[in-house]
């Protein structure tokens, strides 16, 4: 890698205020100040060609009004040079980025970026700082009205409503009673300060939002002088810095910007406060109170602190037998124990929270805490599990694997959680010498001196109480129905008329596209620019000790990545719920050799993590489907042993007979998939109306989804009368899997790592029994049920499912370029930007297979009309060279996003199973490259045949499911929920 010191040292506009090496990162950071504004800018100049540049500005909120996330959708809604209504959406249409979005933080809002195509990278950053420093949110007050709110009006006569696509998301957000109690307790824990408010904003405060607050708060922190700017990856940086002095940054004068985050001075007395969340009628409410008590702990610009505390936060509350969750339990506390360290602010805090306790039961709980605390401090925290936890977040420190998201972003995020407070970008960085000296003091009572210190001996602590309240959601909806009549009354007849006019008006600049001459403004990369070669699959399926093993080849940094694979089709249907509980069992009970506790702390000692999972592949030949369950390792190649060892413990040592423990695993259970539920009710509608005609997804909803859900409740429910029941279902399952004849392995490694494959597996494959051949097939039962589901939720996810098998329509690429077309052109604009929906989401896959999906959307019927003129929007389907070619780039961008080593062996072992080519792969690409319009338009047909399916569900609010009944056969709760009543 070339030393950019001395270009970067030569640049006049700049002043360099560091410049080192990052060792651990393989990079030279940078830290800079522009000379002329005082912008603050740092830069990662490494190898990795996944380029990322972020801006962001320190924006603390002086109410819960939501003005900074307002305006952080707003910003992106054109500016002066880029003037179309939607910059962001064209961008996603026709940029090769690898990541693309802003985010709203109770103090900053950043703006990031990622692409790996050098052109396309550059231009990226034009639009975004375009966006920031020229938006045209002054010029055109319906860009606050549609992304803020709005009162609409169709009619004099008619409904006066509130609408704006922040004012529903946080509607969607204010449902979960999780998202409520990290609200209320920032709230309580900074009364005095901007983590006080809500900078998402809250519902019924952002309605009291005025645009000329909306445009000053705008003009006070959004100006250079306030703004840290972020460059990472292998770039000339010295040409980036040149162009932003050139282009925006030398253009202004240096400002006085107040934007420093207050201190809250600490209490001097613990505060309590109540708060409260909606239920539905049939919900339980004594026993669905959160108890949840949190304590100001550790400094954001200590690096040492920054760690300890995530490492205290998997050794007291996220360890299998963590101490502090295993105490309240055992007294009968809630039936969840969450919290953690809530760290990326000024003053991090750190939480205990009991889910689905009593109120009754505050002064036990706080016993409970501070006892077991009391009792670490003095005693020791274990050592073992210690030092597993400072293992686990090394090895998470080393791998940098984040999944999707670009590594360069995490670096970018994670360094203001020190820049943005006066500290060094690279304070949290460089990890090496924090590590050691963790490993030094697990030892040497360091933990336990900050659990004293910080949590016991220290009054800045709040606990809040957030209690039940049945039918609070219809209570405050008729509230706000009311205060809406009431103020519409009000109004004189011209004032109706003119909010008529203002709807009307809305509706129309909504409805007017871009001009052909602004969209051409949007720089765009051509079809040429394109890899006409799509990336090759990575497997080769290979035998050892007569077991099938596929092997992904891959540079890996050293780390194993080990799947052991078990055909789930051993198991008869009746049985598949105990699968999906057999994945939450594993590896949180004791075994023959070690308890649960012990057992976590080994697996963290020796590897990354041991996980499983329920999965299941579509039969791309043949039809049908393969269900796995799969034991997953990541260990690095010295290791690969332990891992087998640890896996052949689990899967033939485990103790299911533990009646406490597992009545504990089905409670965390059932809460964990109820939260998954409210947070991800599009994921769950979809998977709902698909499993009613399609195999897999049958499979799937047993499994996992609303199906498995019932399961779980109704096991927790009669848990005394059907514990016998349940642990014989779980062996019984076991018995069936893990059979040496049902075992397949995945690993994905280098030469290197997989010489070490043949020995260390035979510590499994030996030790497992011959199994029954016999196998039992999962039918979909093909009855279109078109089910409601009800909840206290605000807000509401549509799904509108079907298949397009044995229709005689072949699978093409161009159905890809549809998803991009729908997701970010028609539904876009029906369903988010007129709609107020937050997010809409689409796609028809290749086993035949499609969806239509809403997500936190204030409508229901109206949404489903909306999927029902998608083939109509096709037949009529037009679009110049221009837009085709952004909908080629957007596709493409989706299929080429760089993927980890974990990735690639993933992707290579769902090609295996699926028996999906590398030519199947190169012809999709060709037909998207190549796509026309009227191959566009060709997809009607298969569109009207996964519409004739006519498979619906929705899950959201009650009022709303019931006022729109006709459209379903049944209604029921999507909690608690066995009667079901007829929705015709």
């Amino acid at each position: 890698m070339h030393s950019q010191r001395k270009e970067i040292g030569s640049l006049s506009a700049y002043r360099v205020l560091d410049a080192r090496e990052i060792r651990e990162l393989n990079s030279e950071g940078f830290v800079l100040e522009h000379k002329k504004t005082g912008a603050r800018l740092f830069l990662m100049s490494t190898d990795d060609e996944n380029k990322v540049f972020c801006v962001g500005f320190r924006t603390p909120p002086g109410d819960s009004t939501g003005v900074p996330h307002i305006l952080e959708h707003s910003v992106l809604c054109g500016s002066e040079k880029f003037p179309v209504k939607d910059p962001f959406v064209e961008l996603v249409k026709g940029s090769m980025n690898t990541f693309l979005n802003a985010m709203t933080y109770p103090d900053k809002t950043v703006y990031p970026i990622a692409s790996c195509n050098d052109r396309d990278f550059q231009n990226l950053m034009d639009v975004y700082m375009d966006a920031v420093l020229n938006p045209r949110i002054g010029k055109e007050k319906k860009i606050f009205m549609q992304e803020g709110w709005h009162y609409e009006l169709s009619e004099p006569d008619g409904e006066l409503t509130y609408n704006g696509v922040v004012y529903n998301e946080m509607k969607g957000e204010f449902s979960s009673p999780e998202s409520l109690l990290d609200r209320y307790t920032k709230a309580a824990m900074f009364p005095d300060t901007c983590y006080g408010f809500e900078s998402g904003g809250d519902p019924e405060a952002i309605v009291n939002l005025t645009y000329e607050d909306y445009l000053a708060f705008y003009k006070k922190y959004y100006h250079p002088s306030n703004s840290f700017i972020y460059l990472y990856g292998d770039m000339d940086m010295a040409e980036k810095l040149e162009w932003l002095d050139r282009e925006y940054l030398g253009k202004y004068e240096r400002e006085e910007v107040d934007s420093e985050i207050q201190i809250q001075k600490a209490f001097k007395e613990p505060v309590e406060q109540e708060y409260f969340y909606s239920v539905s009628e049939t919900d339980d409410v004594e026993n669905a109170v959160y108890l949840s008590l949190s304590t100001q702990a550790g400094n954001e610009l200590s690096p040492r602190e920054y760690i300890a505390f995530q490492v205290l936060e998997y050794v007291l509350l996220d360890a299998p037998a963590a101490p502090l969750k295993k105490a309240l339990l055992d007294a009968g506390i809630g039936d969840d124990i969450m919290g953690g360290y809530d760290n990326g602010i000024l003053q991090p805090y750190f939480t205990v929270a009991a889910k689905n306790a009593r109120k009754d039961q505050k002064g036990e709980f706080l016993a409970v805490v501070k006892g077991t605390l009391r009792k670490l401090a003095l005693g020791g925290l274990d050592e073992k599990s210690l030092r597993a936890g400072i293992n686990l977040y090394e090895f998470q420190y080393r791998e940098a694997d984040f999944g999707s998201a670009p590594k360069g972003l995490m670096y970018g995020l994670q360094c203001l959680d020190s820049w943005l407070y006066g500290g060094d970008p690279m304070m949290h960085l460089e990890y090496e010498e924090t590590f050691k000296a963790l490993k030094e003091g697990a030892g040497n009572g360091y933990f336990e001196g900050l659990i004293k210190k910080y949590l016991l001996d220290n009054p800045y602590e709040a606990l809040v109480i957030l209690s039940p309240e049945r039918n609070m959601t219809a209570r405050l909806e008729a509230e706000t129905a009311e205060k809406l009549a009431e103020y519409k009354a009000g109004l004189s007849h011209d004032e109706i008329l003119d909010l008529v006019r203002q709807t009307k008006e809305l509706k129309e600049y909504q409805d007017t596209p871009s001009t052909k001459e602004e969209l051409e403004l949007i720089p765009l990369l051509g079809r040429s620019d394109m890899e006409p070669e799509a990336a090759k699959l990575i497997f080769s399926e290979t035998e050892v000790d007569g077991i099938t093993v596929v092997r992904h080849d891959t540079f890996t940094s050293g780390i194993g990545y080990l799947k052991v694979l078990f055909d789930t089709s051993r198991v008869p249907v009746q049985d598949l719920p105990y699968v999906g509980l057999l994945k939450a069992v594993l590896g949180y009970v004791d075994t023959a050799r070690h308890t649960y506790g012990d057992l976590s702390s080994e697996i963290f000692l020796n590897s990354g993590s041991v996980s499983f999972s329920v999965t299941a592949f579509p039969d791309l030949k043949n039809g049908g489907f393969t269900g796995l369950f799969a034991a997953s390792v990541r260990v690095l190649y010295e290791k690969l042993d332990f891992g087998f060892e640890i896996l052949k413990e689990i899967l033939t040592e485990s103790i299911l007979e533990d009646e406490k423990r597992l009545r504990e695993i089905l409670n965390e259970v059932r809460s964990k998939s109820q939260m998954r539920l409210m947070s991800s009710g599009h994921t769950a509608a979809v998977s709902r109306a698909t499993s009613y005609f399609s195999d897999v997804s049958y499979y799937n909803e047993i499994t996992a989804g609303i199906d498995y859900f019932q399961s779980v409740e109704q096991w927790v429910r009669e848990f005394d009368s059907k514990k016998g029941e349940i642990i014989a279902g779980l062996k019984r399952v076991m018995g069936a899997l893990f059979t040496r004849d049902n075992m397949t392995v995945s690993y994905t490694a280098d030469d290197r790592g997989f010489s070490f494959l043949p020995e260390a597996m035979k510590k499994l494959s030996q030790a497992l029994p011959e199994g029954e051949k016999k196998t039992y097939a999962v039918k979909a039962p093909g009855i279109r049920r078109n089910e409601g589901f009800t909840s206290s939720s605000k807000v509401n996810y549509v799904a509108r499912c079907g298949s397009f098998t044995g229709s005689g329509y072949p699978y093409t690429g161009v159905l890809r370029l549809l998803k991009v077309a729908l997701n970010y052109d028609y539904l876009w604009i029906n369903l988010r930007v007129k709609g107020g929906a937050y997010g809409c989401m689409s796609a028809i896959t290749r086993s035949g297979d499609g969806y239509f999906v809403s997500y936190r959307d204030p409508n229901m019927k109206e949404t489903n009309d909306i999927y029902e003129g998608i083939p109509e929007y096709l037949e009529n389907f037009n679009a110049d060279e221009r837009d085709m070619t952004k909908y080629v780039i957007g596709t493409i961008s989706e299929l080429d996003t760089p993927l980890t080593p974990s990735q690639k062996g993933a992707r290579g072992l769902a090609a295996w199973y699926s028996g999906l080519t590398d030519e199947m792969v190169q012809k999709e690409r060709d037909e998207i490259l190549n796509a026309r319009v009227e191959d566009v338009r060709a997809l009607s047909g298969i569109v009207r045949e996964v519409l004739k399916t006519g498979a619906l569900c929705a899950i959201g609010n009650e009022e709303k499911i019931k006022a729109d009944a006709a459209m379903f056969g049944s209604i029921q709760p999507l909690y608690n929920g066995t009667a079901s009543e007829d929705g015709q």
